[in-house]
């Protein structure tokens, strides 16, 4: 994206994923970068498991921080069923980034509903920039589920005009010390899997 036109991003997923983190990572990021953003977010059901989206936008001015259905350039789901339920937000030239992991709903759960099999289908047949990745199996892997949010990061960075230590000077701001280590390596890790496609 240009850094002179507005880029208007979608994150979703479910309570507990570090969705709010992760909105503010970027946004800070964006502001970092001279660039003007303004950000909303709702939090649904407040505990662990309710769906949270959060609306970024920045750009060299912007007016209103809510993105229309039908804008968005970028929709960014830390769980699959999520980036389903949000598709609708996403331009027809944006791009969607999501994990791979599903987490089933509460209907789910108590037999109300069966969790879809076919949502990558469903989804790639409406959009041609897809990608699917295995963000929280990387976390996992590094010894940190909580990452994920980083993997993605990382993975959406490659699509984005910012300086790389930009990210690891947002993360230093919004992050324990203590966590700054696993966070970069999530963000490299999340980097390099755009690479290998």
């Amino acid at each position: 994206m240009k850094k002179d036109s507005n880029t208007n991003i979608i994150i979703c997923g479910t309570g507990g994923q570090g969705i709010l983190l992760l909105s503010d990572l970027l946004g800070s990021v964006a502001l970092k970068e001279g660039l003007d953003i303004k950000k909303s977010e709702v939090h649904g059901m407040a505990q662990r498991g309710g769906s949270v989206i959060t609306h970024l936008r920045f750009g060299e001015k912007v007016y209103s921080p809510l993105i229309e259905e039908g804008t968005a350039h970028f929709l960014i789901s830390l769980e699959k069923l999520e980036a389903l339920r949000y598709l609708h937000f996403l331009s027809p030239k944006g791009i969607l980034i999501s994990d791979t992991l599903e987490i089933e709903p509460l209907p789910a759960l108590i037999g109300e509903m069966e969790y879809p099999k076919d949502i990558e289908t469903r989804i790639k047949e409406r959009l041609k920039k897809v990608y699917f990745i295995p963000a929280f199996q990387v976390a996992k892997e590094l010894g940190e589920p909580r990452v994920q949010n980083m993997v993605m990061l990382g993975f959406l960075s490659n699509f984005l005009p910012f300086k790389e230590e930009t990210y690891q000077m947002a993360i230093k701001e919004l992050v324990k010390e203590k966590f700054w280590e696993i966070n970069f390596q999530a963000l490299e890790k999340g980097k390099s899997l755009a690479k290998r496609r």
